[in-house]
């Protein structure tokens, strides 16, 4: 793909709403609205099926079904590569649900003159992220396309869990997130780590920013993270890993679904040196950057000490941090406590900042 295409603006002109933008499919405000009046609709289904992952009830076991698609560019970034975040994407839709992967699918969607070399690279790399998740890749396709029709490589994913375990007693309390709209005021809000970091290392490595340190995708899995929190007894109210949008996108759904507010403290917001450096320098709000291996979590406010404790016990979550609150609603749904007076709005993004990073 020419280089020049990144420079277009995502956003539609004003007045004109006949087509399809890139903005569309950035996780902010234009797709959830995209989702809400077009897809959604046209398919049959409400805004209660658009979580990660829709829970299936069969007559031996309860069932998690995912489905998503990669289209990164560059294929290959300091922390990663499409084979391994098509793997750990999927499966993380399946863990902020409660469900451990069992089953995936992978298609790809190949350009004609792809080097064989690029394409066993990011196969072998797949298949390692599989066996780390510990899901089996079970079926697939390939489709290759001429010349221009895609951007070396697309990669869609669909995959099955099962419930998580609990520690929780047979007490009636949940044994999986009951989703955002059962957020009340009071709730604690937690990340699981250093925001940000996967949407600049993509665009660094992309664009060649010349930084040191090189800031590196936090493409993870979070299935020990989610097990666990469940392990230890604390079912959140709600999970999502904060994707395409960020921090900002995903609180933002929240606030939609529940009809409460959420209050973020800045002094809290874990952002590595060089991701903050950036986005400095692009002018860039981090809370708007994507990530691909951390999530935010909702506790009632008595979990929030054991939620945090069970965290940092695994490796991907080990730099868990409570960064604000959920509030009775006020005129925004989002505020941030930046230390300069009252809480300002935290805007949510129409698109995404940064193109083709997940």
């Amino acid at each position: 793909m020419n280089s020049a295409n990144y420079l277009n603006c995502p956003i539609p002109s004003p007045g004109d709403d006949s087509r399809i933008t890139l903005a569309h499919g950035e996780g902010g405000r234009l797709m959830r609205e995209l989702l809400r009046t077009r897809l959604l609709p046209s398919l049959g289904m409400d805004s209660s099926t658009a979580d990660d992952a829709a829970w299936l009830t069969s007559e031996a076991a309860e069932l998690a079904f995912t489905t998503d698609g990669y289209v990164v560019s560059p294929l290959f970034f300091p922390g990663g590569d499409i084979g391994k975040l098509a793997v750990f994407g999927t499966v993380n839709d399946l863990a902020v649900s409660g469900a451990i992967p069992r089953w995936l699918s992978l298609g790809l969607v190949i350009e004609e003159g792809l080097p064989w070399a690029t394409l066993a690279a990011v196969l072998q790399s797949a298949a390692e992220a599989a066996g780390i998740a510990e899901v089996r890749i079970v079926t697939g396709d390939t489709k290759v396309v001429p010349r221009g029709a895609a951007d070396q490589l697309f990669i869609t994913t669909a995959a099955i869990g099962q419930r998580m375990a609990t520690g929780s007693s047979s007490d009636g309390s949940p044994s999986r997130p009951t989703g955002p709209a059962s957020l009340r005021p009071g709730d604690e809000l937690l990340v699981t780590g250093s925001i940000a970091r996967h949407g600049i290392a993509v665009m660094a490595a992309r664009d060649a920013i010349g930084i040191d340190p090189v800031p590196t995708s936090d493409c993870a899995l979070l299935t020990p993270a989610v097990a666990a929190l469940l392990a230890a007894g604390v079912v959140p109210r709600t999970m999502r890993d904060a994707t395409r949008g960020g921090v900002a996108a995903v609180l933002h759904e929240w606030a939609a679904a529940s009809g409460v507010s959420m209050r973020l403290d800045q002094a809290h917001i874990p952002v590595d040196d060089s991701v903050a450096a950036v986005c400095e320098l692009l002018g860039l709000d981090p809370l708007h950057v994507a990530n691909e291996g951390t999530m935010v979590v909702a506790v009632a406010a008595q979990d929030c000490n054991a939620a945090l404790s069970a965290l940092r016990s695994t490796a991907v979550a080990r730099g868990a941090r409570r960064i604000g609150r959920v509030v009775e609603r006020q005129m925004a749904a989002v505020v941030i406590d930046r230390g300069i007076g009252s809480p300002l709005p935290l805007d949510e993004p129409l698109g995404a900042p940064l193109p083709r990073i997940c």
